[in-house]
């Protein structure tokens, strides 16, 4: 449904906001991206949203006193453009309670490793310190800790003999392209029930 409208936040490349921006454009989504939030107005995820003419809430973290202020202004912007789902993609900040609890069971988040293996940082560097055979992806809801929310998603990496971090990364881009656009879609389907930390997938009709 085209009047479900998502807000997605990144803080770099954008390489999975353009992933979302190209679902809507062929009508995989099943849903509008009509915001990006970004904390370095300089990211090369700023250019893609101009280029797809989707209005951007840029910001500089520095210019405010604190977290919960910069995160009160995000709040009214979302509010005043009626978004039902916020989707980090790759947005390196730590939300707070302002966004958590306004947003809770519609803010989303996707990380390069089958949690709750590898969670936090270099997600992938310390799969391969480890020595694991499979990594992945996994899409979840967003609870206020670091890579704690219900597990929604997840889509499995074979770690390869040879394989290096660079390889490794361009496998679970490629996994994180797939998955996540399909997740988005479930919730503008209505098809996602989240049931203590047992998040089901209805069938769609």
């Amino acid at each position: 449904m085209a009047n479900y409208r998502i807000a997605v936040f990144a803080s770099g490349e954008g390489s999975n906001f353009q992933a979302l921006v190209d679902a809507a454009k062929n009508g995989g989504l099943d849903a509008s991206v009509d915001l990006l939030v970004c904390d370095r107005p300089a990211a090369r995820v700023v250019q893609r949203a101009k280029d797809a003419d989707i209005d951007c809430h840029l910001f500089t973290p520095k210019n405010y006193e604190s977290r919960e202020a910069y995160e009160a202004e995000i709040v009214e912007v979302l509010e005043s453009k009626n978004i039902d789902l916020i989707v980090l993609a790759g947005y390196m900040r730590l939300l707070t309670s302002v966004v958590v609890d306004r947003y809770a069971g519609r803010l989303i988040n996707i990380h390069p490793s089958l949690l709750p293996a590898f969670a936090g940082k270099d997600a992938i560097g310390q799969a391969l310190e480890y020595g694991v055979k499979i990594t992945g992806v996994t899409v979840h809801f967003v609870d206020g800790g670091m890579d704690t929310g219900p597990i929604i998603a997840q889509h499995p990496v074979p770690v390869l003999p040879g394989d290096t971090a660079e390889s490794i990364s361009r496998s679970i881009h490629a996994a994180e392209q797939q998955l996540y656009p399909e997740v988005v879609s479930w919730f503008a389907q209505g098809l996602v029930r989240l049931e203590g930390r047992q998040v089901k997938v209805l069938k769609p009709d």
